[in-house]
């Protein structure tokens, strides 16, 4: 596929590509997409378990415990829970999260998608997506979904990221720039 590059240690891609051939063979990649998206999310909100899973302090069936109960709670299926044990119990919990990308990517390219990261300082609304999503379509000749987030940092404007790409439009990016030129005479 064009440029759709998840930069990844080995593990991680290999972990991505087990649960992926489980779960093509389960019928449920979508199930399980959704699902490690929700674990990433949990993740991405949530420091304190963020560090309890990256942290070399903490064992690994302690790591397990927490992120399978976490798992549970969140009512995912049992392929899902199963795994982010296994991931835990293998020493692999701070990778869940580039488990869960490269997952997509491989969902995305089976499906003949591009998947995208768009950035924006404030919430995007539906039209805008959608906007996005055609343009983009329009640009590179495939289907493209979009997973947005929102940073405040960006102050303005909009950062899209496909696989190795990076398009930075961006107020902040603009200022840094400006910045650096008025240091520089």
């Amino acid at each position: 596929m064009s440029g759709q590059d998840v930069k990844s240690s080995g593990a991680a891609d290999r972990y991505a590509k087990a649960l992926f051939e489980l779960a093509k063979d389960a019928k449920s990649t979508d199930i399980v997409e959704a699902e490690l998206a929700v674990i990433k999310d949990t993740l991405f909100q949530n420091d304190e378990l963020t560090h309890v899973l990256s942290s070399p302090v903490i064992g690994a069936t302690e790591k397990a415990a927490a992120i399978t109960a976490v798992a549970k709670k969140a009512k995912l299926s049992k392929l899902t829970i199963n795994f982010v044990g296994a991931v835990a119990s293998a020493g692999r919990a701070g990778e869940l999260s580039h488990m869960a990308d490269c997952f997509a990517l491989m969902c995305a390219r089976a499906r003949g998608t591009l998947q995208a990261e768009a950035a924006t300082a404030q919430p995007m609304s539906a039209k805008q997506e959608k906007d996005l999503a055609s343009t983009l379509k329009k640009v590179l000749g495939q289907d493209v979904k979009i997973e947005t987030r929102v940073d405040p940092a960006l102050l303005g404007g909009l950062v899209i990221k496909i696989g190795s790409r990076m398009f930075d439009n961006s107020l902040k990016t603009k200022l840094d720039g400006l910045n650096l030129v008025m240091k520089e005479s």
